[in-house]
């Protein structure tokens, strides 16, 4: 039985959250905040119908093929996309309604989270280990 596994280019991935940490930067210095439903609405896009329109257009500058690059998890990176999109929502949602605090606290998470993966630690993975051990743990003693 042989599973294909879904992966994503890092370049994709790596551009995905460029375009988070410069929206939301952008937002905090225009104080425009329809900025983070550019990242925000490709994302909820993106884990609808799999196909996130940032990493598509990025797709079409690639200068190798795809499965050419270091490919990340395509679960994994469907994982982090939800909380990015909780954050950016709630991010974007609290400027809309004059709730700034709660604006900067959902827009701070996101773009340190993105910034960190950049530099090489995915926040959202060590997440997802976790929950997935918690779930496995929870079945094991169960059994």
């Amino acid at each position: 039985m042989s599973a294909d596994v879904r992966t994503i280019p890092k370049p994709l991935v790596q551009v995905n959250q460029s375009v988070i940490v410069l929206t939301v930067i952008l937002t905090w210095v225009t104080n425009m905040e329809w900025l983070l439903l550019i990242p925000l609405l490709s994302g909820i896009f993106g884990v609808i119908f799999r196909i996130n329109p940032i990493m598509e257009v990025t797709k079409r500058f690639l200068k190798k093929a795809p499965s050419k690059y270091l490919q990340e998890d395509w679960e994994q990176q469907q994982f982090n996309q939800k909380i990015a999109i909780l954050c950016l929502g709630a991010g974007f949602m609290g400027f809309a309604f004059n709730l700034p605090v709660i604006g900067y606290i959902f827009t701070i998470l996101v773009a340190i989270a993105a910034t960190v993966a950049l530099l090489g630690f995915c926040i959202g993975c060590f997440i997802h280990y976790q929950w997935k051990m918690y779930q496995y743990r929870k079945m094991k003693s169960q059994s």
